[in-house]
């Protein structure tokens, strides 16, 4: 199945990676904006130890080579997982401080 170019998107990536906003996030969420070849997007055509095709995903391009799953979706939650920890017997809830999702969109919307 490929990815439908205006659709919404939630891409996971195979490592963390750092976001324009300066954080590490694990997945990305926006509009598909475009798939491009090494070409159009480097100015130069790889070798085969490269990626050759990227995801343009609202503000950012990820690496087809980075990409684990792609899962078409009109939402997702930004909200911080929350997780239970057993301390000394005792099961008590941690949230993280913020989501694993970076919101790709957001940064298009601010540039407008």
């Amino acid at each position: 199945m490929k990815p439908t170019i205006g659709k919404k998107y939630l891409i996971t990536t195979d490592n963390w990676f750092i976001a324009p906003d300066g954080e590490s996030y694990r997945s990305a969420f926006g509009t598909i904006k475009g798939i491009m070849s090494d070409e159009q997007t480097l100015g130069i055509k790889t070798n085969r130890g490269s990626t050759n095709w990227y995801v343009q995903i609202g503000c950012m391009l990820i690496a087809g080579c980075q990409i684990h799953y792609a899962v078409e979706t009109p939402e997702v939650s930004f909200t911080p997982p929350t997780r239970e920890l057993d301390h000394e017997g005792v099961i008590r809830p941690n949230q993280s401080l913020m989501s694993a999702i970076y919101d790709a969109d957001s940064q298009m919307n601010k540039e407008l």
